[in-house]
């Protein structure tokens, strides 16, 4: 992490975790030892993020999708959420940690959901790092639910136009900004239904790793490549040097 120049770090990263099935399959273990293993590279993550000061991380945990999973898996998968709450908590207040979900936290079980509105609240104050968890997650559906908001408020009045900053204010990550690097594990080229709106101009950067043995090494790499990249958002170099 030396190395790494801390003028080029993006204030956003956010992560599609994949690969911890094909991590088990490798080693012959069960699927959900490899979602073990995955929460180990969370941890891992979200410490090296907050000691180099890159304000938000959003991880993609679980999608809508991930709902028609085997049930045997869908219901570790939630323990172990359960127990990375119960486990990081204290940390999260210790190390100024906010804690956030993006998507539909009504899909989980009542004490699940418990569990993480308590979480959101506890940490609300804490502003080193702000770690979003994208939960029952999808893309296509958040932007219609925020269409159908938008229609419920332009028929009470509330609002008159629609432009990018007001449609932006009725998606889940209203008071996030755009990431600026999003990383894929395990080498799949495709972006998963995951901030189809957020990531408009968004850097890409996609490793072979699998999430379970993405670490600090990896993670690193995903950030000096990130300090290459020459963004322009549509625009010119030249027509840039006036961007804030």
């Amino acid at each position: 992490m030396s190395k790494l120049d801390q003028s080029k770090l993006p204030a956003h990263v956010a992560i599609i975790m994949d690969g911890n099935g094909r991590w088990a399959k490798m080693r012959n273990l069960p699927r959900v030892e490899g979602h073990a293993q995955g929460l180990e590279s969370v941890r891992n993550i979200v410490t090296i993020t907050r000691e180099l000061r890159i304000p938000y991380l959003t991880l993609y945990a679980f999608s809508k999708e991930n709902w028609s999973r085997p049930r045997a898996e869908v219901r570790r998968l939630l323990e172990l959420l359960g127990i990375f709450l119960e486990n990081e908590l204290p940390l999260m207040m210790d190390e100024d940690i906010r804690f956030r979900v993006v998507g539909d936290i009504k899909d989980f079980p009542k004490k699940l959901q418990h569990q993480l509105n308590a979480a959101m609240q506890k940490t609300a104050g804490n502003k080193t790092l702000s770690l979003n968890i994208a939960l029952s997650y999808s893309g296509r559906e958040e932007i219609l639910n925020a269409v159908r908001l938008l229609l419920k408020d332009m028929d009470k009045g509330h609002i008159t136009y629609i432009d990018e900053k007001v449609f932006q204010s009725y998606l889940y990550t209203r008071d996030i900004p755009d990431p600026d690097l999003l990383i894929r594990t395990s080498g799949e080229m495709r972006v998963s239904n995951f901030l189809l709106w957020q990531i408009a101009y968004t850097e890409i950067y996609v490793t072979d790793t699998l999430w379970p043995d993405f670490r600090e090494d990896a993670y690193t790499e995903a950030l000096k490549e990130y300090a290459k990249r020459e963004r322009r958002f549509g625009s010119v170099k030249e027509n840039l040097s006036g961007r804030a």
